[in-house]
């Protein structure tokens, strides 16, 4: 059986994972979002007003889960971003792939204004670094996730 370890930055530790509607519209809708890039926990963790902390858990993935990956940016995963960031709700347990960061995110805005086709958001998303994120959208998908511990940076 595979099993990962993925990270979740945050201000306090959560060693219970929750799924928290904060009000606005994420890359792959609402969830408990994670990484498998410690780094790049700690650059969520460091955006949090208070504390910075980076939470550790093992991951099992489970055959009974309808999960979505996006290896890489693509089309669909345009598409199914620009649909998530709009409020329009997706039917899986688990989503996991590329994040769009700030920048990218301004570039999803004018894709899904009209004002940047297809072609140019491409020419403009480039990223400097690797970013991955996997969100877990249902208390069946919290449940393959043990909590390891946490690091205060």
């Amino acid at each position: 059986m595979e099993k990962n370890i993925v990270y979740h930055g945050s201000n306090v530790e959560v060693s219970i994972p929750r799924i928290l509607q904060n009000g606005f519209y994420k890359d792959f809708g609402y969830g408990f979002y994670c990484t498998n890039y410690e780094k790049q926990a700690k650059r969520w963790a460091m955006t949090r007003k208070g504390a910075s902390i980076v939470n550790r858990y093992r991951y099992v993935p489970s055959a009974n889960l309808k999960i979505l990956k996006f290896a890489k940016m693509t089309n669909e995963w345009l598409e199914f971003v620009s649909n998530c960031r709009r409020g329009v709700e997706h039917e899986y347990d688990i989503v996991e792939g590329p994040m769009a960061d700030d920048q990218i995110w301004n570039f999803v805005e004018g894709f899904i204004d009209g004002r940047i086709p297809q072609d140019v958001f491409w020419e403009l998303a480039r990223f400097n670094y690797p970013t991955q994120q996997i969100v877990f959208c249902t208390e069946a998908a919290l449940k393959t996730l043990t909590f390891e511990g946490s690091k205060t940076l």
